[in-house]
């Protein structure tokens, strides 16, 4: 088991991870009966594609001696009606400096093949970018 989720009611639910015992509360959105105090269940999702694509870069970065320290990543979660699901993602991923010719696409195919991003279902809308200080 990964995880427990415990509804609190209100419309909020309180998550356990179960390894490392940290928490996270999510909260319905505003535009969906809650009061949007907290990521609601489909912030995490798109979150999640940017947390992922992060690791697994910094993960490729050690590997090329490539330091991504103060990387960062914004994210925009749009939704569609009828039904109501996600139906785009925008992440753009901010590098502290740029990186040679080679490390760079490197990093730019990793970040793009993360697990996250595969596990999307492909009506979703993905846009990611890539910036470079």
């Amino acid at each position: 088991m990964t995880s427990k989720v415990k509804y609190l009611g209100g419309l909020r639910t309180e998550s356990e991870h179960l390894q490392s015992g940290s928490k996270m509360i999510t909260d319905a959105p505003v535009d969906n009966h809650g009061k949007g105090q907290a990521f609601s269940p489909t912030d995490t999702v798109a979150n999640a594609l940017a947390t992922c694509m992060l690791t697994v870069m910094g993960i490729k970065a050690e590997s090329l001696g490539v330091n991504m320290d103060g990387a960062s990543a914004e994210v925009t979660k749009t939704m569609a009606a009828d039904p109501r699901r996600i139906s785009r993602i925008d992440v753009n991923i901010l590098f502290p400096e740029t990186y040679g010719e080679k490390e760079t696409k490197i990093l730019e195919n990793t970040g793009r093949t993360c697990p996250v991003l595969e596990s999307l279902h492909p009506d979703i809308e993905k846009n990611i970018s890539f910036k470079y200080s």
